[in-house]
């Protein structure tokens, strides 16, 4: 999952962003409103934490623009106004969802995770193919019964070659998904986290590389 962090607290964009990191979502931060508008109309994030009172573009216009261009992208707006009127009129211009500030980490965690899920296609809460189990929810991966160690981007990847159900998934856009705009995109890092995500997946060998194309994991049908 995808998310852009648009706060102007430095210190508070900067932990939130961190948390997020190490629960394994790709995080992208911009610290006033046009940078962060931007960033959403250039990249397709799941999830946006958004400010409301920011700098150069007030969130109120970034979350009304966004909801006016019928973007999949999820908003959780945060206030340090927790009255019932603000909420109403935050939630009137298109957030998904609201919380005043302060607020604890692990309910930012669950509601994010929350309106992730509403920003894609239903997927089955545990993905299987073949004897690969995976359990995004619980962050566990399994094959044959035997649990596997991986890392977080090698289960991101995992994940989205699973949710693609037999289809391509170029390495861009699994650099997308699964890394964040700091990442340098001529890296090749997604090549070498693939070659140690079938070293861990042992053999026989589920991920194949299309030529030109990126990669895939067959479903048998």
């Amino acid at each position: 999952m995808r998310i852009l962090v648009i706060e102007d607290e430095y210190s508070l964009a900067d932990a939130i962003a961190r948390g997020l990191r190490r629960r394994g979502f790709a995080v992208d931060v911009a610290y006033d409103g046009p940078t962060g508008y931007e960033a959403a109309t250039v990249t397709r994030y799941d999830v946006i934490v958004l400010d409301r009172d920011l700098p150069g573009m007030h969130g109120d216009d970034i979350c009304a623009q966004l909801a006016s261009r019928g973007e999949l992208t999820r908003v959780l707006m945060l206030t340090a106004s927790g009255s019932v009127a603000a909420r109403v009129q935050g939630l009137g211009l298109g957030a998904d969802d609201y919380m005043a500030k302060p607020f604890a980490f692990d309910e930012l965690v669950a509601r994010v995770q929350a309106l992730g899920r509403r920003a894609t296609p239903a997927a089955p809460p545990v993905l299987t193919i073949g004897d690969v189990e995976l359990d995004v929810a619980r962050h566990r991966a399994l094959r044959g019964g035997r649990a596997l160690d991986l890392t977080r981007k090698e289960f991101g990847v995992l994940a989205e070659l699973m949710k693609a159900a037999g289809a391509v998934v170029s390495s861009e856009e699994l650099l997308d998904r699964v890394w964040d705009a700091n990442t340098d995109p001529f890296t090749t890092i997604v090549r070498v986290t693939v070659r140690t995500l079938r070293r861990k997946l042992g053999e026989p060998p589920i991920i194949e590389t299309v030529i030109g194309a990126g990669y895939r994991i067959p479903t048998g049908d």
